[in-house]
């Protein structure tokens, strides 16, 4: 599954560090996972879905050009991405049948999770399109770089473990109440998602540590963007946009190694690789060759940016990325 991660973000042009492991996964956890275990569809009922999670003086500081978006910029930006997730498990769900998850190897009952997962999506979707009325943002075309049932887990396991960062990292913006509360039961749910695709379909760790990682409005859109072809003119302008592409090499370094990055930058000022993990953000020197040293300590999915700040990441100061890296726990 290692290498059907790798290859999915490869094809959409998304870049991902994995630390190889000596055996790659086999589906033997999902004997964890009793066929006639059907859980209840709590979140199918309608949920206000924005993009938040905890407190913001608890998130790392990230400062917005504007001072920020206002409550209902973030309700579009939210639904934005719900629009994407749903298209992603229908179209994905349409495509594969049970037959065709079995004969990749996985289990009938894992299409049928996915099927919930899917339905919850559909239900943010139709909550904030109802919230937002005849101003709501409408679907984008959109272009999934998955080919069959393993590879269609493997993106779910970056769409989800993004979405849950996006909610972190949009928490701070939000002054509703009421909209914090119902967006933390979603967010809850988005955990639950990515835990499970994580583990249980791709066998690997659940979670990245004690905290999770946030991303800013402009982090996670850059990220989406690479599965967007096109959008309605009619669509209410957001207020984002996307950083130029990071990249690297060799597609698969182990700890501690140098890769060579690849991005275009103007700046003559000195350049970092920010890399994000929980609430923590490392700030790496990156050469003039523009090589830098993977830190031993990341555990987990994290995330980097190239920034010329060694000390606190912005939209102004931000040259490339988001690159998403992910570290087996060897467990």
């Amino acid at each position: 599954m290692k290498n059907e991660v790798l290859r999915v973000l490869e094809a959409a042009s998304l870049n991902l560090i994995l630390y190889p492991h000596d055996q790659l996964p086999s589906y033997d956890l999902f004997a964890l996972y009793p066929s006639s275990c059907t859980p209840p569809n709590m979140f199918t009922s309608s949920l206000l879905t924005v993009l938040l999670a905890a407190s913001s003086a608890w998130a790392r500081p990230v400062t917005r050009n504007n001072g920020g978006p206002s409550d209902t910029d973030i309700l579009q930006y939210a639904l934005t991405l719900e629009h994407l997730e749903n298209t992603f498990y229908h179209d994905a769900l349409a495509k594969f049948d049970d037959k065709a998850f079995t004969d990749a190897g996985l289990p009938s009952f894992a299409r049928q999770r996915f099927t919930q997962i899917g339905e919850h999506e559909q239900a943010h979707v139709d909550f904030l399109s109802k919230a937002l009325g005849d101003k709501a943002t409408k679907p984008c075309q959109y272009k999934f770089p998955y080919t069959d049932p393993k590879s269609f887990a493997a993106l779910s396991m970056v769409l989800e473990g993004v979405g849950t960062s996006a909610y972190l990292g949009a928490a701070q913006f939000i002054e509703n109440k009421d909209y914090l509360t119902a967006a933390a039961a979603v967010l809850t749910t988005e955990a639950r998602h990515s835990a499970w695709v994580s583990s249980a379909v791709n066998k690997g760790a659940p979670w990245s540590g004690p905290l999770d990682t946030p991303l800013d409005l402009d982090q996670v859109y850059s990220l989406a963007a690479a599965f967007i072809t096109s959008c309605p003119d009619s669509n209410p302008k957001l207020p984002v946009k996307a950083f130029p592409a990071l990249s690297y090499s060799p597609a698969a370094p182990n700890p501690g190694d140098t890769v060579q990055l690849s991005y275009d930058s103007s700046s003559d000022k000195k350049e970092f690789l920010a890399v994000f993990t929980g609430l923590t953000t490392l700030y790496l020197p990156i050469s003039d060759d523009k090589k830098v040293s993977i830190p031993s300590e990341a555990v987990g999915t994290v995330y980097g940016v190239v920034t010329t700040s060694g000390d606190k990441v912005s939209d102004d100061n931000t040259v490339a990325g988001p690159v998403i890296m992910i570290f087996p726990d060897n467990m």
